[in-house]
């Protein structure tokens, strides 16, 4: 089975959001070639986000693909294309959006069923500090909503997966801000690379500027175990990065 949530080039436009006037033409689109049942709420709704659920209670393995092209607000552009990363600055404006607030709730009542491992399949990154292209650090706020959301619902076991960049790497962040720590492997493109990787403080080891795949791997042994690499072309292992279960449970 393939499922799937789209980031700005299947959206229609180059780091497009809300402003997109034909959003609901290519989500017809979207959700026609994904072949999405007829009744699913992603053809009615606004937005594209979707989530599903496998496995059996005890190996519960929840995906949520929220949207964060459809509401988001516009970017802050500096006007200035710095060497080492992109154009963008982040917005402190408190009624910019990722999301936007129907999403919100959604999301909320997504992160309060039960499962075991959650993988957040993000469009853009979540971790990346300032890349300067787009990623949350350019809606500082909404990133930490995310991050008080988990807290607050007690969500066990997050796990993110991203895009976008054209690079692979693993992030990871373990300061007061987020309620466990959290990981966000990059994984792009198969087709397109970049030619240099922006700054990333939260980078763990090197990352990667070839065509290259994500994979997610889950031992369910008595401490269950996530294994996240990124892949070249041949399928040979660029990184690993290995995380308990025991250690995405929410701090007392």
């Amino acid at each position: 089975p393939t499922i799937a949530i789209w980031d700005d080039h299947d959206y229609g436009a180059d780091d497009a959001g809300s402003e997109y006037p034909a959003k609901a033409e290519s989500k017809q689109l979207f959700l026609r070639f994904w072949q999405e049942p007829d009744g699913s709420p992603r053809w009615t709704r606004e937005g594209n986000y979707t989530s599903y659920m496998y496995g059996p209670e005890g190996k519960r393995v929840q995906i949520i693909l929220p949207d964060l092209r459809w509401f988001r607000s516009w970017l802050r552009d500096s006007g200035t294309w710095p060497q080492d990363r992109g154009p963008y600055l982040p917005n402190p404006d408190p009624g910019a959006t990722m999301l936007g607030e129907a999403q919100w709730q959604w999301l909320e009542a997504e992160l309060r069923r039960p499962a075991e491992i959650r993988i957040l399949g993000m469009s853009t990154q979540l971790l990346a500090d300032f890349p300067g292209y787009e990623a949350w650090a350019n809606f500082p706020l909404e990133r930490q909503r995310l991050f008080d959301l988990i807290r607050d619902t007690e969500a066990r076991g997050v796990i993110v997966i991203s895009g976008d960049t054209h690079y692979a790497e693993l992030s990871r962040l373990a300061d007061a801000s987020v309620p466990y720590p959290l990981v966000d492997l990059t994984s792009s493109g198969l087709t397109e690379v970049w030619s240099f990787l922006a700054p990333n403080r939260n980078r763990v080891g090197r990352g990667f500027l070839r065509e290259n795949f994500g994979t997610i791997g889950i031992d369910w042994a008595a401490d269950p175990l996530i294994t996240l690499e990124a892949r070249g072309m041949s399928g040979r292992t660029l990184f690993r990065h290995q995380v308990p279960l025991s250690e995405l449970q929410p701090r007392r």
